[in-house]
């Protein structure tokens, strides 16, 4: 009697408590008992009819047959559709359904109605679904970039490198025509500066040394040139790390570093700024600490995109993304980045 007891509370616990919608509803779908659950997830009550779900009321069936599948079938494992609420809403859930009792003199029947809300889980499935495809829209502009870049440097700059030299042969034939002679030079250099120029869109769109050396280089070179420019600030690049990442990491690690720059030189006014890359506890850790003007991190979040891009580059790798900043007191990026090494596609 004791273990029936038990039993008995342990089920009434179990209903009470499970997070799944449990009814009871008769031969005509009036409902007769259901768990908290349920009214939480419907909004029905106690002799309300149960409403079809979608696919009872889409499916093909014959003029003599029930709307319901379960009343005429007795039991179906489970299925997906969507129930009709009580505010008119249609949510998408799973329900599991089974004839639980027939009464042998009126052969009345009563049937469980399980149902578990799918919401959740697809609100999930869009998140990754959004995720896999700004991934995929991130990975086609860098090998764009690539593309644009090799173009530049093997196709452009290459016409630009023969035009030079046959701009020298020119030269040689015409020594004696000063005036000549000068506007060649004035040509020549012009030819320079553009071939200069083209050199830095290359490295912009995709820098050669990335996929050739690594991050570690290539952030290198990235802090010089960025030094030069800008010699009233002072760009410390601090690193020990001498390894290679899998190639959607290097890229994605760069281009924040590249944005973090920009946006100090830009908006920061510092005069310091020390960049550190190393492992730490086997994630491969970045740190970007200035000593500007700092900033609203609320108010920046909300209307900084170059903020949301690098948090987005980061979380598509699975790593942490933190910025902490007060004015006058400078911004430090902090970001770990787990199994560098990984294809994550």
């Amino acid at each position: 009697m004791e273990k029936e007891q038990l039993k008995n509370k342990y089920l009434q616990q179990i209903f009470q408590y499970i997070q799944d919608g449990i009814i009871i509803m008769n031969h005509n779908r009036e409902i007769l008992m259901m768990n908290p659950s349920a009214m939480r997830l419907t909004g029905w009550e106690l002799g309300n009819r149960v409403p079809f779900c979608s696919f009872c009321e889409n499916r093909q069936k014959s003029p003599t047959e029930h709307t319901c599948y379960l009343i005429e079938h007795n039991e179906v494992p489970y299925f997906l559709s969507k129930m009709l609420t009580y505010h008119g809403c249609k949510i998408d859930v799973e329900i599991s359904t089974a004839l639980m009792y027939t009464d042998s003199k009126t052969n009345e029947q009563e049937f469980l109605l399980v149902l578990r809300d799918q919401t959740l889980q697809l609100k999930e499935e869009e998140a990754r679904i959004s995720k896999l495809i700004i991934k995929q829209l991130i990975e086609a502009k860098e090998e764009e970039h690539k593309r644009l870049a090799q173009e530049l440097h093997d196709g452009v700059g290459q016409s630009l490198f023969t035009i030079s030299v046959a701009l020298q042969a020119i030269e040689s034939y015409v020594k004696d025509n000063e005036k000549l002679n000068t506007y060649i030079e004035e040509v020549r250099n012009e030819l320079g500066q553009v071939m200069n120029d083209i050199k830095l869109y290359a490295y912009q769109l995709r820098p050669q040394s990335i996929d050739q050396l690594g991050i570690s280089p290539t952030l290198g070179t990235l802090v010089d040139s960025v030094q030069k420019v800008h010699p009233g600030i002072s760009i410390v690049f601090e690193t020990d790390f001498e390894e290679r990442c899998h190639p959607s990491v290097e890229i994605n690690i760069y281009r924040v570093v590249q944005e973090a720059l920009h946006n100090i030189v830009k908006y920061a006014k510092a005069s310091k700024v020390v960049i550190r890359l190393e492992k730490k506890a086997g994630d491969l850790a970045l740190y970007i600490e200035d000593n500007g003007v700092g900033f609203d991190l609320q108010h920046v979040k909300k209307e900084g995109l170059g903020l949301k891009h690098m948090e987005e580059r980061i979380t598509l790798l699975g790593g942490s993304f933190n910025i902490t900043s007060a004015y006058d007191k400078g911004t430090k990026i902090s970001i770990q980045v787990p199994n560098w090494k990984d294809d994550y596609r």
